[in-house]
């Protein structure tokens, strides 16, 4: 099922500005570039922590487009902070400042269901791309403050191959599984793979790669209802491959082309668990987000058939968009962090958290 396209038109009026009451939509500006010190915010991640409040993490990229490493920039993780479901959000936070010559990028997050911990993985790489390093901060109080970095590096890459010169998290898309593991997706030096801890990240091991697949990128996971974990991935061309581990990360059936494409410039794009029926839901559903083609028009798609098939597609925003995250909210609202417009200099970009409802995915007939 499509939205109108007049959806999209009446909805870009309302960009980057929040709309009151109950509305199925809402749209709220929350890093704009130019402001702040930095050129450009990109590759946005999101969550609902414990209390309820919602965190949104960019790349603050100070000189201008270019992704970390590339040289010549100086790239920043910070964070933004909200306590209303996304309405309003605080002033932004530094999360990681790395050292000269280096950045700090490709945010993902979970949040342990058991010990209330807050996890964000991201990747801290030299300008020139020469080395790289695999970290991860924690929150026990819902974001406000965060640890020291986490070094995973010779967990999540092997540092005898001197080929593969980094591994990269998400960005988004790290999970916790009903058996309590953390499941980070990962890719660099090959196709792509998860990281996973068993006791609550005390200890960390890395998976096999996805086989059948010759390289991919900004993977994404989702536990399906039988407990498997599939990875969304991204894949030349616009085409996006998936794969199911049966073992928790730990390994992965063969890679297979995806039902869902983004034709012409691919893009990370997000997936989640929405509804259960073993938490007492009428259907299972997975929400999926991402640009409908190149990088324009962004949609949310619904899977009832634990990805076989996205019968449901209904449009958020026309116009210019990019990269994506989804978080499910304590009022079972869905949260979407996404990048409002493709960089180019001079834009006005900014990174956009949009409010939806089940009403708005599935109106009533």
């Amino acid at each position: 099922m499509r939205a109108m396209p007049v959806l999209g038109i009446l909805f870009s009026l309302t960009l980057c500005g929040t709309s009151r009451g109950e509305s199925p939509i809402r749209h709220t500006r929350v890093f704009v570039s130019g402001q702040g010190g930095y050129r450009l915010y990109r590759i946005p991640a999101v969550e609902t922590a414990p209390d309820g409040s919602v965190l949104a993490f960019v790349e603050a990229r100070k000189h201008h487009g270019e992704d970390p490493g590339m040289g010549g920039n100086d790239i920043d993780l910070v964070m933004k902070r909200s306590t209303d479901g996304g309405a309003t959000w605080s002033a932004m936070k530094m999360i990681e400042n790395p050292d000269e010559g280096w950045d700090a990028g490709n945010p993902a997050t979970l949040v342990d269901r058991d010990t209330g911990r807050v996890w964000l993985f991201y990747i801290r790489i030299k300008q020139g791309r020469t080395a790289s390093k695999t970290l991860a901060r924690t929150s026990d109080d819902s974001g406000v403050t965060w640890s020291e970095p986490i070094d995973l590096t010779a967990v999540a890459r092997d540092l005898a191959d001197s080929s593969w010169n980094m591994s990269v998290p998400g960005p988004g898309g790290a999970i916790q599984n009903r058996k309590g593991w953390l499941i980070v997706p990962m890719w660099g030096g090959g196709s792509p793979f998860a990281i996973y801890s068993e006791d609550h990240g005390r200890t960390w091991q890395r998976g096999k790669r996805v086989p059948g697949i010759e390289s991919g990128a900004e993977p994404q996971a989702v536990e399906l209802s039988d407990g498997r974990i599939l990875m969304d991935i991204r894949h030349g061309g616009g085409k996006r491959m998936m794969a199911a581990s049966e073992d928790g990360g730990k390994s992965w059936l063969e890679a297979r082309v995806s039902p869902l494409v983004t034709p012409g410039t691919g893009v990370s794009c997000a997936i989640e668990t929405y509804t259960s029926r073993s938490a007492g839901a009428t259907h299972n559903r997975i929400l999926w987000t991402g640009p409908r083609t190149g990088r324009k028009n962004m949609v949310i798609r619904v899977t009832y058939d634990d990805a076989i098939s996205f019968p449901v597609e209904r449009l958020f925003w026309e116009g210019r968009g990019g990269y994506s995250d989804l978080t499910i909210q304590d009022d079972e609202s869905i949260g979407v962090l996404w990048e409002g417009g493709a960089p180019r200099a001079g834009a006005k970009y900014c990174i956009t958290f949009t409010r939806l409802t089940r009403e708005f995915l599935e109106p009533a007939q």
